[in-house]
């Protein structure tokens, strides 16, 4: 080897562009053909308590109220999955959970609700369908009345987050804005066994699902989840080589 190649130190650096294969944020919900079931069958890769959560004919539902979790952590991703809610249901879909055991503070819910139920209708925005619980209301309301299927597209992505409701963008949450535990950004009050500022919690975690709450049940089926992967672009090649008596020279 040349002493003189042996010697030398070089630093290199490429402009590489970075982006995520999948478009941020969706415009529609997606083909899922080819996505990943989030549970198995038989639920083999699920968290869950024992003889409440049933997954009958690709229905999953639950009989108390107990939340079912991915075994699995996840951190960008896209989850889409229908539900079905029933008269006075409240449930909800958990991302970003980073502790099962406790998982009201430390993870964020989107919520799923009876807006045709009084009781759900004359609550706050940030208590109905298509809401960050506790923090953001939807935009508009899309769910549909008890007994027919929903579609749900949730996207995930660093600290921004993406619901789709019913092929409609309802709401967005960028995490870095939620710095307190009192008081939302718009200067609405957060429910206090909301105990932990958004902006402190992790952006990866398991994904859950709210069970029989407020005595209503809740029906899932279809769940797929996508994970997000980075793709890098480098805008020009490069080739080193050594021509004697000039030196090192570098195409680009």
């Amino acid at each position: 080897m040349n002493k003189a190649f042996a010697s030398l130190s070089m630093v290199i650096v490429l402009f590489l562009s970075v982006k995520y294969v999948q478009q941020i944020p969706l415009k529609s919900h997606p083909d899922v053909s080819k996505w990943d079931n989030l549970f198995d069958k038989n639920l083999s890769n699920a968290i869950h308590p024992k003889g409440v959560w049933t997954f009958t004919d690709g229905v999953l539902t639950a009989s108390k109220d107990e939340a079912i979790w991915s075994d699995k952590e996840y951190d960008n991703f896209i989850i889409d999955l229908e539900f079905k809610t029933a008269d006075g249901t409240n449930s909800g879909v958990i991302v970003y959970c980073s502790d099962i055991k406790d998982w009201i503070p430390n993870s964020i819910e989107i919520q799923i609700a009876d807006d045709f139920a009084d009781k759900w209708a004359d609550s706050p925005a940030s208590w109905q369908c298509g809401a960050f619980f506790g923090h953001q209301g939807a935009n508009k309301s899309m769910v549909k009345k008890p007994g027919e299927w929903n579609r749900f597209t949730i996207t995930c992505k660093d600290h921004m987050i993406y619901i789709m409701l019913n092929g409609e963008q309802v709401n967005e949450m960028d995490m870095r804005k939620w710095t307190s535990s009192k008081t939302n950004p718009d200067g609405s009050e957060i429910p206090s066994w909301l105990s932990k500022p958004v902006a402190e919690l992790p952006t990866h975690g398991h994904i859950g699902f709210q069970g029989k709450h407020a005595g209503a049940p809740i029906f899932f089926r279809n769940l797929k989840i996508k994970e997000l992967k980075l793709i890098f672009n480098c805008p020009f090649s490069l080739s080193i080589h050594q021509n004697p008596g000039i030196g090192f020279i570098m195409n680009f």
